[in-house]
């Protein structure tokens, strides 16, 4: 690499890290904003894990950075229901010893901020916890929605178009201009124009280049019907493939032989076009589709996680190669988008689609993935709200006192195990993005 793209390297690391930041910052913001709302006392807020790089102290609150850029949190005092005043522990087993150090743990909070626990988190109504715990990845959601507005009405979708028409095809099936007196080509004589954007072939909607192309070779004297936009108005064309004859290539890109020697030939339909791919700036109204498709894809990656690990780890320590949709740390993230910055040739408006491209589905990531109902992720909170509340109702309506607030410490023994699976795949991760990264561009 030379000097120039090391430093373009570094300033895309830098970018992401800024994004980071930015997304954990305003995730932390959206709990603490409703925490304070709703009077909570937060001791902590905190960008990163790890020993406090720099630090300050407002009011009640320190705020600070930390160097492992994992995530961030904030401190609610009480945010576990303690164990009742004078209350025998009657089990010693592993599972109760968990379930008491966390209601130790929470005590020990309440009574280190002056032991009055009326601001404390497990004292607000259950829609008021859900709030609080909703508005951190409802950041991340806002954050995602406004980079895929920027990246549809801004720049625009890639696209499927038509980059060239012509007005002859030879019988090799190559396409050229022509002189006056020859044969039209099949997509001059449909009308198509340079620049149409392709809507449908044959009424499949949204095609790729490859199955524009496909269509095509195998329509050879049969008529495709092709719905393309041009200056903002819908066309209803029909082309007619002429036929051809080409060589066969094999995967390699090799001639392929007959028995006797003769290059093996097939008849494809060509219509003397050239396909190509361009951003098209969309409506407004496609942002929130796009935003949902991108949800579903991350919540599909969330289901098929274990699988996925499993191919990650034999890619880590085994020969196999990382597929392009295996999942990544943030790592993986911050190296494409060095190695995206550092491309040549690339026009700077391909590299801050792409940069920002990547950055919205991390945060749409985010919001999906901290919405799974389990602790300590904000959806285990969420979910413990919602079966507060249904157990307070069902309580109400069969006439029985009201059984208080639900203890979530009893959760502990559950919650281990899902913060060291967390940290094994997150280790992972890391690791596979460092010795086998995903090649996200080829």
């Amino acid at each position: 690499m030379t000097v120039e793209s090391v430093l373009l390297f570094v300033l895309g690391v830098v970018v992401f890290i800024i994004g980071l930041l930015v997304s954990i910052g305003l995730h932390e913001l959206g709990h603490l904003s409703f925490a304070k709302l709703f009077n909570v006392k937060v001791t902590q807020y905190s960008l990163g894990f790890g020993k406090a790089m720099w630090s300050f102290k407002r009011g009640e609150t320190e705020y600070g950075i930390r160097p492992i850029l994992l995530g961030g949190y904030i401190s609610m005092v009480g945010m576990l229901k303690p164990r009742s005043s004078g209350r025998a522990i009657t089990n010693t087993g592993m599972y109760s010893a968990f379930v008491q150090d966390a209601r130790q743990a929470s005590a020990e909070q309440i009574a280190d901020s002056g032991g009055d626990d009326s601001r404390a988190f497990y004292r607000l109504t259950p829609w008021k916890r859900i709030i609080v715990m909703v508005a951190g990845p409802a950041m991340n959601l806002v954050i995602g929605i406004v980079l895929f507005g920027v990246l549809l009405c801004g720049f625009g979708a890639p696209t499927t178009t038509f980059t060239s028409s012509v007005r002859c095809v030879l019988p090799n099936s190559q396409t050229t201009e022509c002189s006056p007196g020859d044969a039209v080509s099949p997509a001059k004589q449909a009308g198509i124009e340079s620049g149409d954007v392709v809507l449908s072939v044959n009424g499949e909607q949204d095609p790729t280049i490859t199955r524009v192309s496909q269509v095509f070779q195998e329509s050879a004297g049969e008529q495709v019907t092709v719905v393309v936009q041009r200056d903002g108005a819908r066309k209803t064309l029909e082309i007619t493939p002429t036929t051809a004859t080409r060589d066969v290539y094999d995967a390699e890109g090799k001639v392929v032989q007959n028995d006797d020697g003769t290059t093996k030939t097939q008849r494809v339909g060509v219509v003397g076009v050239s396909i190509g791919q361009s951003l098209v700036r969309q409506s407004p109204a496609e942002v929130l589709p796009a935003t949902g498709a991108q949800i579903a894809a991350s919540a599909h990656l969330i289901i098929d996680l274990p699988q996925r690990l499993v191919a990650v780890w034999n890619a880590a320590f085994g020969a196999q190669e990382r597929s392009q949709d295996s999942p990544v740390s943030v790592v993986g993230v911050g190296r494409a988008i060095g190695e995206v910055s550092s491309m040549s040739g690339v026009p700077v408006v391909d590299k801050a689609y792409t940069i920002l491209g990547l950055l919205a589905s991390l945060n749409i990531g985010l919001f999906v993935l901290n919405m799974v109902p389990l602790l300590p992720l904000d959806g285990g909170h969420i979910a413990g709200a919602l079966w507060e509340a249904i157990k307070r109702r069902s309580f109400k309506l069969v006439g029985k006192a009201d059984p208080g607030p639900i203890d979530l410490a009893k959760t502990m023994p559950l919650t281990m195990v899902v913060v060291v699976l967390l940290a094994g795949m997150s280790a992972l991760l890391i690791y596979a993005d460092i010795v086998r990264p995903v090649n996200l561009f080829g």
